[in-house]
């Protein structure tokens, strides 16, 4: 996916905050929620996204979402990752 269409989508969806971030290789960041809506695509490296159960490994150029409020858990890969993330707040929250 190209980052200028990516980000032109989000702004189409809703998502009025996009962030640029890095994780450093092996990072987790241990199970939690947000409180907000978010849609990520990596543009470097791999995460590993644990959630309900289940996980899946997303690498450069893939996108993923999770909804406001989903419990989850962030690893990043061997070579760590950075990743566009989109934020969007729910309206009376």
């Amino acid at each position: 996916m190209d980052r200028t269409i990516f980000e032109n989508g989000l702004r189409e969806q809703g998502y009025g905050e996009v962030v640029d971030r890095r994780m450093q290789p092996r990072e987790v960041n241990p199970a939690h929620a947000h409180e907000f809506d978010a849609r990520l695509l990596v543009l470097e490296g791999a995460m590993t996204i644990a959630a309900e159960g289940g996980e899946h490994t997303y690498r450069a150029g893939e996108i993923f979402e999770m909804p406001a409020g989903r419990r989850h858990s962030e690893t990043a890969g061997a070579d760590g990752a950075r990743y566009l993330a989109g934020r969007r707040y729910r309206s009376g929250s």
